[in-house]
Formats: C-alpha cells, structure tokens, sequence
C-alpha cells in the first residue's frame, strides 16, 4: 500500500545545478516514486533520508503545480533563455499521474507559454497519454525513456515495480511517428545481450548510455551505499559493475548506430 499525500509548495521551478547544470531549471511534478528502483541516488537524497517511509512506499503530489509553473516561467522568461529538466528525482509519468493528472497540467502551461527547451525523463508508457501535448512544443522538446536493458529478468531483478521493457519500447515507437523528438536512455547501464543495439535501431536514431558512476552525481558513492553490487553477484554478473562496463555497451551501440548518434553521460541530457 503506497501512501499518498496532498502537498502545498510554494514553488514549483527550481534551479538546475550540478549534473544539469546545463539546465536553467529542473521541475518534478511529484516528490517521491512508487517504481522505487533499487538503484536510485534519489534513495541517498535528503528528498528521501528525511522523509518518513521507505523510497518507493510514499509519494507527495504538489497540489496547484501548474498555478504555481504559469507564474514562475512567466517571470523566468522575462529574465533569459528557460530550458526545463522533467523530473530529477521523481517518474513524471509514475502510477499516481494516472488519476492526478498534474504532469499533463504543467504540460498543458507549457503549451501556452513554452519554454525555450524541455527535457522529459521517464520510464513509464504513459507518456504516450500526453502525445497531443508533446508534438505543440515541436522542437522544443525531448522524450528520453529510460530502458536499462532488453532482458526482463534483468529489469525484474533490479526494478520489480517499473513497466516492462516491451511496453517502454512501444511507447518510443509511437512518439516517434508522431514526430515527437526521443531518445533511449540506456541508464544505469544493466546486463543485456548483444542484440540490444539491434531492437533499439529501427526505433530511435539518438541514445545515452550512462551508469553508476558517471550518473549518481557523487561518482557512484551514493549508488554503492545502496549496496547494489551485491545485486550482481547474486547473478554472478559482477563484471557489469564496473566504471568501465558501459564501454562493452557503448562498442556494441556504435557497431549499429553511427558515433553521432550515441551520447555518453551528461552529455546526453544536455538541452
């Protein structure tokens, strides 16, 4: 039973800093996640060590978000250039969006007042909900769906409560034909086979590929406090846990995609 709550926050817009700081702000509709993946820096954030309840069991939906993102990207405008990270430590599209419905809403602000930029990160097959809105701001956005790997008992192992591979890779498929700017982020890097590369081709034309270390913004320090290698050892797949892992995936996405089209770490979320 995950818990809910009503939030009132005073502000929606915060700014980018850090692994985005190439953003001018970064925005999260909700704060918390029920796919609550075993991996997630978030987990050793104060987001969560100072909220009651495991990562993944409680999730805060900010009531009056899209009140709150019409006037805070008005006035953001009017100073400069306003390029959007959604969401930095939560699923836009998690469960909860169903019913809530509060990243459609901030999306709908967006539409009629647009950003210079939007980044959207999710793992979840609703965004396909919000196509309608997506292809107003045009160029000015990009869906990046989060798909580790191609093995579902990988993605059970590591994240038993996020949508199946098969789901995330249809949703890309149909984004992309209705001319909606995407890309598969292969992030953290999880064991996968060889033909991974392959199911990815005909879908997308950009990837990022990104892992524990270069991605948790403390140089894999967080992750390892989670304890996940002992994930990989359970499976006997302790080679995957590596800083040098994602070269074995980078050499196989370039044999199939051209160097252009693979970005690495942070270069990858970039606006």
């Amino acid at each position: 039973m995950k818990d809910y709550m009503y939030k009132h926050p005073k502000s929606i817009l915060n700014k980018g800093t850090g692994f985005l700081s190439g953003y001018s702000h970064t925005l999260n509709p909700y704060t918390g996640c029920s796919f609550g993946c075993t991996y997630c820096y978030v987990r050793q954030m104060p987001v969560s060590l100072f909220h009651d309840g495991e990562w993944g069991e409680w999730v805060d939906i900010k009531n009056g978000a899209a009140t709150l993102l019409k006037k805070e990207l008005k006035r953001a405008k009017s100073k400069g250039r306003v390029t959007i990270f959604m969401s930095s430590s939560t699923d836009p599209y998690q469960p909860i969006e169903y019913k809530e419905k509060i990243t459609r809403s901030l999306l709908e602000v967006m539409v009629e007042e647009s950003p210079d930029f939007l980044f959207v990160q999710t793992r979840s097959p609703l965004v396909r909900r919000d196509i309608d809105l997506l292809q107003q701001l045009k160029e000015k956005v990009r869906v990046s769906m989060t798909i580790e790997t191609d093995q579902e008992s990988i993605r059970k192992h590591f994240t038993p409560e996020a949508p199946p591979i098969k789901a995330r890779l249809k949703t890309l498929q149909l984004l992309g034909e209705a001319g909606i700017p995407t890309q598969a982020t292969i992030a953290p890097v999880l064991p996968s086979s060889e033909e991974f590369p392959h199911q990815l081709r005909s879908i997308v034309d950009r990837v990022c590929i990104d892992d524990f270390f270069m991605g948790d913004g403390s140089g894999g320090k967080r992750t390892s406090r989670l304890g996940i290698k002992t994930k990989y050892e359970s499976l006997n797949l302790e080679e995957w846990y590596s800083p040098s892992a994602y070269r074995k995936i980078y050499e196989r996405f370039i044999q199939v995609f051209s160097e252009d089209q693979v970005l690495i770490s942070k270069h990858g979320f970039e606006p």
